[in-house]
């Protein structure tokens, strides 16, 4: 039987640090990559031999397919044409947020499962579509503004224009007597002011239909920030809104805190009571959640069992207060699955709150968010810790 040998500094065993080191190996793009593969041939000195397609590229290739094999091994992954596909875009590159996201949470010793992969696959195209989405509308809103300023310059010139004929023609029907001329001329001019007329009736029936589109655009966007089970804002709403507070508490001099908030042991509860109850779940911690929010505080549902939370003009210490005393008020409650008058028992959540300007970048104040969250989750859960908070002895032992 053999057995994985202990590194003696880190305690790690020597699979887990190779499988790291092919990590970090991949991630950096190491040399190694380039150093030609075991076993294949090379030119020898002072033979001029050119190599064929087939002995460069081969080497690359195997090297590739190696990649793509420990990727599945370490991950224990079934070769199914999803996981190939994740496997290969994390290799090459060509999901590098899906990379990271894997590298964190095997870093934190958690499983990549193939109903992780998907989740996180599902969220990265509906952002993208999303995405998409906000920038068409933002396009044809453009579009729009500049119709409705061109329909009102042109109704505006044709009235004028319409006012200028009636007066004409008021004048020349006084002379029209002094010969058949001028009458026909008047009459002429009248037929041009009444089809000047229609078309100032039809622009301004144009600009009431470019305004309606504009607010069915309007909501259309609102739609597509907003979370629909839970009516809170989603993580592309939550992206927007903590770019515009930090540049704002910026200009005012204000504090800005940040926090992510995950439901405690969310899986059995749709594994026990199935995903409408979950649903349900997930409606009861928004609405909570949502209560704590005012022009100072913004709540959003960041994705799947976890929410976020901006607070502007607020220390860490008054942002934790408020969203501990949520906390309590959801563990406080015993809700009951109304399908079946089942309990779901106790029903709480973990949170990671950070200091936004106390980090050199955004990215480095949401990582620290979700690392407290994490050291909640691994001291006990039901409770919040602040960045770099030490959660205590009797919390671990908790």
């Amino acid at each position: 039987m053999a057995f994985a040998v202990l590194d003696d500094m880190s305690g790690q065993t020597t699979d887990e640090n190779a499988r790291k080191a092919r990590w970090w190996q991949w991630f950096s793009g190491s040399a190694e990559d380039d150093a030609a593969e075991p076993g294949t041939d090379t030119p020898a000195h002072g033979n001029t031999r050119e190599l064929t397609a087939r002995e460069v590229w081969l080497p690359a290739k195997r090297r590739m397919i190696g990649k793509i094999a420990d990727f599945l091994i370490d991950h224990d992954l079934e070769i199914l044409p999803v996981t190939l596909t994740v496997a290969y875009e994390c290799v090459t590159g060509g999901a590098p947020r899906l990379a990271q996201l894997i590298l964190e949470r095997t870093e934190k010793g958690l499983p990549i499962t193939l109903g992780w992969i998907e989740e996180q696959r599902a969220e990265s195209t509906h952002e993208k579509n999303g995405e998409a989405l906000a920038v068409l509308m933002s396009r044809l809103e453009d579009s729009l503004d500049e119709f409705s300023r061109t329909t009102t310059g042109a109704r505006t010139a044709t009235s004028e224009y319409s006012s200028a004929l009636r007066q004409h023609v008021d004048e020349l029907e006084g002379v029209g007597r002094a010969g058949v001329v001028i009458t026909e001329l008047a009459a002429l001019t009248r037929a041009m002011m009444e089809r000047s007329i229609a078309i100032e009736t039809e622009l301004a029936c144009s600009e009431r239909r470019a305004q309606a589109l504009q607010t069915s655009l309007e909501e259309t966007r609102r739609l597509a920030d907003m979370d629909h089970l839970t009516g809170l804002p989603n993580r592309r709403a939550f992206d927007h809104m903590l770019e515009r507070e930090m540049r704002e508490a910026q200009e005012n001099g204000e504090a800005l805190c940040v926090a992510f908030v995950d439901i405690d042991h969310f899986k059995r509860v749709n594994d026990t009571h199935g995903h409408p109850a979950g649903d349900r779940v997930l409606k009861f911690v928004g609405e909570t959640l949502s209560r704590i929010a005012d022009a100072r505080c913004f709540v959003a549902r960041h994705g799947g069992e976890e929410f976020a939370v901006i607070w502007r003009n607020h220390t860490v210490d008054k942002a934790w207060k408020k969203l501990d005393a949520a906390r309590e008020e959801i563990a406080e409650r015993r809700l009951v699955n109304r399908a079946n008058d089942m309990p779901f028992g106790k029903i709480t959540f973990s949170g990671g709150i950070a200091d936004v300007f106390a980090y050199p970048e955004k990215s480095a104040a949401l990582k620290a968010a979700d690392e407290a969250l994490y050291a909640a989750k691994q001291s006990g859960r039901n409770r919040i810790l602040k960045a770099g908070e030490d959660p205590g002895p009797q919390q671990q032992a908790a």
